[in-house]
């Protein structure tokens, strides 16, 4: 590997240890963990991935009815409401915002959309 390749890997490194030490992702990582420990949530989320798990199975062999879609958004939507989601859900979004600035800031000179694209071939 060349100096020129390892100091590349240096500087993505570093910019990964900032980004972890930036406002946003450390309130990302403190309302995940909010998230993980609440057991009320927890059963909210556990609830929700059956009720979509079962719809997704149905969709496949045709069986879906709006009834068991609405059922999967609802479930979706009382989760979304409980405090303890809605406050990761808004880190989330936060943390987001700052990745896309960080991509946009790194494919500009790059001229392509480096988070997007880099890596993908293809794409229309």
């Amino acid at each position: 590997m060349s100096v020129e390749q390892v100091s590349i890997e240096d500087l993505g490194r570093e910019l990964g240890e900032r980004i972890a030490e930036t406002p946003e992702y450390e309130r990302f990582e403190e309302t995940r963990a909010a998230v993980q420990r609440d057991e009320e949530v927890q059963a909210a989320i556990d609830e929700f991935e059956q009720l979509r798990a079962e719809f997704m199975q149905a969709r496949q062999t045709g069986q879906a009815t709006n009834a068991e879609l609405q059922r999967v958004q609802e479930a979706q939507d009382e989760l979304h409401s409980m405090p303890v989601m809605s406050e990761y859900l808004d880190a989330q979004d936060e943390l987001n915002e700052t990745l896309e600035a960080i991509n946009e800031a790194i494919s500009e000179p790059l001229a392509v959309d480096f988070g997007g694209e880099a890596g993908g071939c293809c794409q229309d």
